[in-house]
């Protein structure tokens, strides 16, 4: 009954779900596509310049995604430039440094060991980056932070996999398409790249709502 006499406190509630949902498919896609192009750059042409283009990409993309937990909760601290690049580039080195043991440790050990090493980066950068958030931070705040980071790691562990894996390729029957006839092709990287997006919507998804219901 208290709650049907406070219409506006189920409609605030509403409101925070649309934006945590918005909020992580936002922060998802930018996680997603920045380490997706890097990751690709970086399996792919191994060039200085591919790996300067691919380092650059990650770091836009760490930026872009801080700027969008500032966004969305408002946060003054967290859109000084010292303390958000500062952050994205822990989550940069993060990523860089997983690649690295990933396929140097050798396999099978070294993708786990690395996804182990950036579960936990990424767990403590975003601990970091919900604390630039708001001044108190609760245990629920680092679970949400250990879960995110953990989800990141396994979305991490599936792209390199999906990389490793022989090749082989789903061509879809000719499909006619006016005069010409048109085949859809799926191949491993592209359902890792796919599978990581889903992990990394999910991964903000719970940390945002934390964020938004202190």
């Amino acid at each position: 009954m208290s709650v049907l006499r406070q219409p506006d406190v189920l409609g605030r509630t509403r409101r925070q779900h649309v934006l945590g949902a918005t909020a992580a498919l936002s922060a998802g896609a930018v996680e997603a596509v920045s380490v997706g192009v890097w990751f690709v750059l970086a399996v792919g042409s191994r060039t200085v310049t591919t790996a300067l283009i691919g380092v650059v990409v990650l770091v836009g993309g760490a930026l872009l995604r801080a700027r969008v937990v500032a966004a969305v909760v408002g946060s003054r601290r967290l859109r000084r430039g010292p303390r958000w690049l500062g952050l994205s580039l822990v989550a940069t080195a993060g990523w860089i440094c997983w690649l690295l043991l990933a396929e140097t440790v050798g396999s099978p050990a070294g993708p786990i060991v690395a996804t182990g090493f950036l579960g936990a980066v990424l767990a403590a950068q975003l601990a970091l980056e919900q604390a630039a958030c708001r001044s108190r931070s609760a245990d629920p705040d680092r679970l949400a932070a250990l879960g995110a980071g953990l989800l990141l790691a396994l979305g991490a562990g599936l792209l390199f996999w999906s990389a490793q894996v022989p090749d082989w390729v789903i061509d879809s029957p000719p499909l006619p398409l006016g005069v010409a006839t048109v085949v859809v092709r799926i191949e491993p990287l592209q359902l890792g790249l796919l599978g990581f997006g889903v992990l990394a919507i999910c991964a903000h998804q719970r940390r945002f709502q934390r964020l938004l219901e202190a």
